[in-house]
């Protein structure tokens, strides 16, 4: 059996990833899928991708880098992107996998105008939602972690656009049948999100935002996790 990967592009702060694990650990229990049926690549070391024929399906994960860096284990990834697009693997991509997908495949990332956006959001489907795979039975909108600087400004010709942020209107694009990316972060628990704010409360701060306000704010995102299951079922990795 294919191996589903992990495209680690980064990792979760020291003092999370001590007290609630880390990326690949979230999306696994997010997505329900067996350990033994996933390969974890951590390109922001280094490792080297399989070819895209080789694999089931990847997730892109999030990141502290930018993705309009364009680092050379970034643009690498891009092209294995492109590859794997090619190939009609699945693909789930999430933040900077979200932005790096956009990027790989023609579109234009660079900071959300306005700065950061960080909590839980409020995200609104778009009318066309309805008529795809992972759309069937979601309501108007959804709550959703966030925590990003940049984001996808223009989205790749032919995506569509399934969902939206107040300030964020490209939330959760369709590339093709089998390729999806959201800025939000449906691998988050609420814990993670409110260790996420405590970690970046003086930014917060010296941006003017209301940190007290966006901890309290702070819910759980069933429908977003949802998400990243729904699309594991489709696509024969779950474990369950």
């Amino acid at each position: 059996m294919k191996p589903v990967l992990i495209i680690r592009t980064g990792r979760a702060p020291d003092s999370i990833r001590a007290r609630h694990g880390d990326f690949p650990h979230w999306f696994r229990l997010a997505a329900g899928l067996r350990p033994e049926r996933l390969r974890i690549v951590d390109v922001a070391a280094g490792e080297t991708l399989p070819a895209a024929g080789e694999v089931a399906g990847a997730i892109v994960t999030g990141s502290a880098a930018m993705v309009t860096e364009k680092l050379p284990w970034s643009e690498a990834t891009a092209g294995w992107i492109r590859d794997a697009m090619d190939a009609e693997v699945p693909l789930f991509g999430v933040c900077y996998g979200h932005q790096l997908m956009t990027h790989a495949l023609g579109g234009r990332v660079d900071y959300l105008p306005g700065g950061r956006e960080i909590g839980t959001q409020s995200i609104g489907v778009s009318a066309g939602q309805a008529h795809d795979p992972l759309g069937a039975g979601l309501p108007a909108s959804f709550r959703a972690h966030t925590t990003h600087e940049q984001s996808v400004l223009e989205p790749p010709a032919g995506a569509q656009i399934l969902a939206s942020s107040a300030r964020d209107p490209h939330q959760w694009l369709r590339y093709g049948p089998n390729a999806i990316s959201v800025q939000f972060h449906p691998e988050f628990n609420a814990e993670v999100m409110r260790a996420y704010i405590r970690r970046k409360r003086h930014d917060l701060h010296r941006e003017g935002a209301d940190a007290a306000r966006i901890f309290s704010d702070v819910a759980a995102t069933p429908i977003a996790r949802r998400l990243l299951r729904r699309f594991a079922h489709l696509h024969g990795w779950a474990g369950d």
